[in-house]
């Protein structure tokens, strides 16, 4: 969420120090992940007007615009935008302009023509996210004039802050400057009076159908309206929030939403059908335009909001209809201000796949007795623009069996302690909420009896008073205190074993990744590794639909993402859960190691494997004879326990690596954990040091292709015996297409009591030798 500091410091005096606003907020659970100065101006970029487009028969993709910036001069501009017409007044960057991302504009030619400046979107300028089109200004504005100018810009300076779903009225500013004043002692500035009616009785009726999913439904009428601009203050601030000012009525309604957490809408009077409210389930296919343009076919459990005729005018707490907009010639609103199920509202938005400002705060929870702070709020804001504004009375207040009761809990300091290991007194619990809303009756036995205010509805238990304790003292005054129990504490064998695991990777110089565990149709497929799949129904993303069989898609991805950022022989590995499909309802999940080095050859993935069989006593053979999907067909191995597959080894397929853009090499092991961590490992014996030298001989076999290195390598520590201190290939020559190849190894021999002899060394020579020869190899 983004929370204006200006904003915010009107809310509460907290002063100017941003640093330390940010820590204390981060302190107080609203963790800040940034800080962002917006508002400020573009250097060049100026007002133009749109004289006329013209197409060019040689570029789809790109139109000409001739523009008047106020000099009298047309000029001409290339522009992939087509969403201005002649006459609009746009952004025009000029020749020499520095934009926000460090481009500067050139007089680049297209089709041999000069482009003369640029125009600009409102995300290029820094005014949001919005990159749909250039941004459209007031067709009044003077030409020639800095943009910042004729929008009303302000310099804000904006918080990112992580508000966390049990903290619901911290997505609106006042929520979060409600806790900031908390800690710091401030005073909260305080809500407008309750709205009273100064004009003859006007009503908006209201009816609600569905008790169950919507438990209070208000309407108040007012009149007196003038369409037009909101004052510059308001515009920046919904702009440097993330929202785009449209005109001063739906600015307000918005700026409350922001404020207050509490949406609301603002319909016309006198184009709502019989002038009130229905408020119902829709009807099987039952058909709505919303806000945005799309034709939305609800279900019979998406709840609408329809006018006094039933002509559904809102998919109820997500989105308007089209046609209940505000127009220019408005004049007289009914603002509607409502509680929603937070189920339900949830349940339509994973279904129409829309997620709107308004959903995501029904969705966690908002004060269902807000309303008329609300409505107060949303008259004083708009009063500025529209001085003649008139309040009706006549409020339509309806509320259902649904509508939420205020939460009590009774608990105790020693309860409260004892959860948070603190030695705080009654009094100072209630000191540290108290500032929060929340009331505190004591007893004489030590009880607390505490009414949780309505806008906190996720504190219902004393676990949630606890932490709401905790916040405002402090989670770094709270102290660390470790569980003593006589049946559990430490961690279990196969934790153990996961943890020593990470860490011989970690020490190998492997880094640990955390790839997601979704993956889109594709994946699988682009990495050889088709099969059956377990799908997610109501995915988060609607390209990330399948759980993973593999850890493999997710880290080439990770190494295609470094190699395109210039990071190549990346080396990743991850211990994560697969989730192939089982025989009944549930996936076959088991958990895996995954260890990707880009850069290397199936050489150094054995290196690696040996490195971690013997930290982790673990032993498997190497088996050639099937190559895994997916993998080289001569340069990988399944990893076998008797007959059962433990992993695979070796190179990463170079079709799958083009497949995932991957330039490199890339060495692979996989290795199923739960069935090599769950084994008893061999216990480690320990063998001494010798200090005697080592001596390295060296061999090269030519061996057939089908005779494997694993077998060349086992023979070789047979004929070796007790002296084999290490073996390892370091060399594979292949001539073509030829039907052998060269295996070179070095073998490093040493005695524990003694300097080997020349005769010595030739004798373990020769039974080497004699061992790799019975294979069908030959030395070179």
């Amino acid at each position: 969420m983004k929370v204006v500091h200006s904003w915010l410091t009107e809310l509460v005096p907290a002063g100017d120090d941003v640093q330390a606003i940010a820590a204390t907020l981060t302190d107080l659970g609203i963790a800040i992940e940034g800080i962002d100065h917006v508002g400020t101006c573009v250097d060049g970029v100026v007002t133009a007007r749109v004289i006329r487009t013209e197409a060019h028969p040689d570029a789809a993709k790109v139109h000409r615009v001739f523009v008047d910036s106020g000099d009298g001069t047309e000029r001409h501009v290339w522009c992939g935008a087509f969403n201005m017409a002649a006459g609009d007044v746009i952004p025009l960057a000029l020749p020499g302009t520095v934009m926000p991302d460090g481009r500067a504009i050139e007089p680049k030619p297209i089709l041999g023509i000069a482009s003369d400046g640029m125009l600009c979107s409102a995300r290029e300028l820094g005014l949001g996210d919005d990159h749909s089109g250039i941004l459209i200004l007031p067709a009044e504005s003077p030409l020639g004039r800095p943009y910042g100018d004729v929008l009303g810009l302000r310099a804000e300076t904006v918080y990112d802050a992580d508000v966390t779903r049990n903290m619901p009225d911290c997505y609106g500013h006042r929520g979060i400057a409600r806790q900031l004043a908390a800690r710091l002692g401030l005073a909260l500035a305080p809500e407008p009076a309750a709205l009273v009616g100064s004009a003859p009785e006007r009503r908006a009726s209201v009816e609600i159908v569905a008790g169950d999913r919507c438990a209070r439904f208000t309407a108040r009428v007012i009149s007196g309206l003038r369409v037009g601009p909101s004052p510059d203050w308001v515009a920046a601030r919904l702009t440097a929030a993330g929202m785009r000012p449209i005109n001063n009525i739906v600015d307000a309604s918005n700026y409350v939403m922001l404020e207050c957490n509490q949406p609301n809408h603002a319909y016309d009077l006198e184009t709502l059908g019989g002038h009130g409210f229905r408020i119902r389930m829709a009807s099987d296919g039952e058909q709505l335009t919303t806000l945005d343009g799309v034709v939305r076919t609800a279900s019979p459990n998406d709840l609408l909001i329809c006018d006094a005729t039933d002509t559904p005018i809102g998919l109820a707490g997500i989105i308007g209809g089209l046609d209940s907009e505000v127009s220019a010639t408005t004049t007289t609103v009914a603002l509607e201000i409502a509680y929603f199920d937070p189920v339900g509202i949830a349940q339509s938005v994973t279904r129409h796949g829309v997620r709107s400002e308004a959903s995501m705060r029904f969705d966690r929870g908002v004060d269902p007795d807000g309303m008329a702070a609300a409505a107060a709020r949303f008259v004083e804001i708009l009063r500025l623009t529209c001085p003649d504004l008139t309040v009706h009375d006549g409020l339509s207040d309806v509320t259902t069996a649904a509508f939420p009761r205020p939460t009590t809990v009774i608990t105790s300091a020693a309860q409260i302690n004892a959860r948070l290991g603190t030695q705080l007194s009654a009094q100072q619990i209630i000191d540290l909420i108290a500032p929060l809303g929340f009331v505190v009756a004591t007893s004489g036995v030590g009880e607390l009896t505490i009414g949780v205010p309505t806008y906190r509805s996720d504190c219902q238990t004393y676990v949630d008073i606890a932490e709401e304790v905790a916040r405002q003292y402090g989670y770094g005054n709270v102290g660390k205190t470790v569980p003593k129990s006589t049946l559990h504490g430490t961690l279990s064998p196969v934790q153990q074993r996961r943890r020593r695991l990470r860490h011989v990777l970690l020490g190998l110089g492997i880094d640990e990744a955390m790839p997601n565990p979704f993956l889109a149709d594709d994946d699988l497929h682009r990495a050889m590794l088709d099969g059956p799949v377990v799908r997610i129904v109501n995915s988060l993303v609607a390209d990330e639909s399948v759980l993973r069989t593999s850890l493999r898609p997710g880290l080439l991805k990770a190494i295609a993402f470094n190699e395109s950022h210039r990071q190549p022989q990346v080396r990743l590995f991850e211990v994560g859960r697969v989730y192939p499909p089982g025989q009944g309802e549930l996936p076959d999940e088991h958990e895996v190691l995954c260890v990707v080095l880009a850069g290397s050859d199936a050489t150094a993935a054995m290196a690696v494997w040996r490195e971690i069989a013997s930290a982790m006593s673990l032993g498997a053979r190497v088996d050639q004879t099937q190559p895994p999907p997916g993998l080289h067909p001569t340069r990988s191995a399944t990893l076998l326990v008797g007959r059962d597959v433990v992993g695979t080894i070796g190179e990463v397929h170079p079709d799958v690596l083009e497949a995932f853009h991957v330039d490199e090499r890339v060495a692979i092991i996989e290795l199923n954990l739960t069935t090599l961590l769950d084994k008893e490992p061999k216990i480690a014996r320990w063998r001494p040091t010798s200090r005697y030298p080592s001596s390295d001989v060296d061999f090269a076999f030519v061996a057939p292709n089908e005779l494997t290195a694993e077998r060349v390598d086992k023979a070789i520590r047979q004929g070796a015996g007790a002296l084999l201190v290490d073996c390892r290939l370091f060399d594979v020559y292949r001539a073509g297409d030829s039907s052998s190849r060269s295996l070179a190894y070095r073998v490093r021999l040493q005695a524990a009591d003694r300097t080997l002899t020349d005769t010595e060394l030739a004798e373990v020579r020769r039974k080497i030798i004699a061992a790799v020869t019975k294979l069908g190899a030959t030395l070179r």
